[in-house]
């Protein structure tokens, strides 16, 4: 089993910036990649980035040029897990969730909340 926790979250203006934060704990050595996602109301939750445990990282069209994944922990493991997010915009707005991706399970946290305002 995985637990994942993130925290970072909050109300920004637009232009502003947040890092979120995901702290994996548990059997990690399972783990082969964690995402960020991102759901609002009334839509699926997407992918938005996504990191595996050599340091490859993906983005989604929308954070690419303003969002950085990045990961910390032992060789070949995540332990913690970070997106940095810069020139934020209302449409970024969502829960933000933190995934991690096991051979035969995904693990999910519970969600941080991004609000973009001004």
């Amino acid at each position: 089993q995985v637990q994942l926790m993130e925290s970072g979250g909050g109300l920004v203006q637009p232009g502003g910036s947040l890092r979120l934060s995901c702290a994996a704990s548990g059997s990690l050595i399972s783990i082969i990649y964690m995402s960020w996602y991102r759901q609002v109301p009334g839509k699926q939750r997407e992918m938005v980035a996504r990191i595996d445990t050599h340091g490859q990282a993906n983005y989604a069209d929308s954070a690419k040029g303003r969002f950085t994944i990045s990961r910390g922990g032992a060789e070949n493991t995540i332990e913690t897990m970070w997106l940095q997010m810069n020139n934020l915009k209302p449409e970024d707005t969502a829960v933000y969730y933190c995934q991690g991706r096991a051979r035969s399970m995904t693990y999910w946290g519970q969600g941080t909340q991004v609000t973009v305002s001004s």
